[in-house]
């Protein structure tokens, strides 16, 4: 097991990341609903996973920060379809917990972030900063259920075979509200989701230049049984190639009860 900045990176990662590569689409390739059948075949069947109503899940986050490595304890609960919220604790740090989420078109933010000079009107920042959460939040179901919810509906779209060590995997083209796109590796032996690739613009490069595009890679790991369902107990986020951050749950529970008062934004 190689090390990158104290995270520990799979081999078989660093296969996907260097040797996939995308072969054009066949006579008889499959079809996104044929993919997308199996992976939630593989991840629970569909009756579970259509019964899956909320679900409570709490871990830690390891995150290179201005080359520091800040650990970030977090817990994310969430009702479906659409009551989303994280809360981020460091540790290291006397301050106090930041909370993001949704319920429905709500944003839940605090602490409140501060305006930027020369940044978009207070009604845009926060719609774009709702945007961005409802991402996360498709990305992060996107893992353990291969499945669109109604706060940020998904199209998918069979793309092409790739090729790798473990053997092949479909890759399906998604698409979502705005300029959400993004592919979805799954793996055909095991039928699970492996890899989401997106582009987003990077640091601008000088003064007035418009930001180049990066590719964001979320891994996704170490998928364990909760209840008859499958999900990733750890997902791994690298930018242009380099390792950001690495998320490990330590506990997931579904169709939990969870408290009304998760939802609100603290006083």
């Amino acid at each position: 097991m190689e090390q990158y900045r104290g995270f520990p990176v799979l081999a078989s990662a660093l296969a996907w990341l260097l040797l996939a590569q995308v072969v054009g689409l066949h006579a008889q390739a499959p079809t996104a609903a044929s993919v997308v059948a199996a992976a939630r075949e593989a991840l629970g069947v569909e009756k579970r996973l259509s019964a899956v109503t909320s679900f409570n899940a709490t871990g830690r986050t390891r995150q290179i920060r201005d080359n520091n490595l800040v650990p970030i304890e977090f817990e994310i609960n969430c009702e479906l379809p659409d009551k989303f919220v994280r809360k981020d604790e460091i540790p290291a740090q006397d301050t106090d917990a930041s909370v993001t989420g949704f319920v429905g078109e709500q944003l839940l933010v605090y602490p409140a972030p501060a305006a930027r000079a020369g940044g978009p009107p207070p009604q845009a920042a926060a719609e774009q900063r709702l945007a961005g959460i409802k991402q996360d939040f498709a990305r992060l179901v996107l893992a353990a259920f291969v499945a669109s919810f109604p706060p940020y509906p998904l199209t998918f779209k069979y793309l092409a075979e790739g090729e790798a060590p473990e053997g092949k995997a479909d890759i399906l083209d998604v698409a979502g509200p705005g300029n959400f796109s993004a592919r979805l590796v799954v793996q055909r032996d095991t039928h699970l989701p492996v890899m989401l690739m997106w582009q987003a613009p990077g640091p601008p490069a000088a003064a007035n230049t418009p930001p180049a595009p990066v590719e964001h890679r979320l891994y996704y790991a170490d998928f364990r049984d909760v209840n008859g369902t499958k999900w990733p107990f750890r997902i791994r986020h690298a930018i242009a190639g380099q390792t950001t951050e690495e998320t490990t749950f330590d506990r997931i529970r579904i169709n939990v009860k969870i408290d009304a008062k998760k939802f609100e934004v603290p006083k």
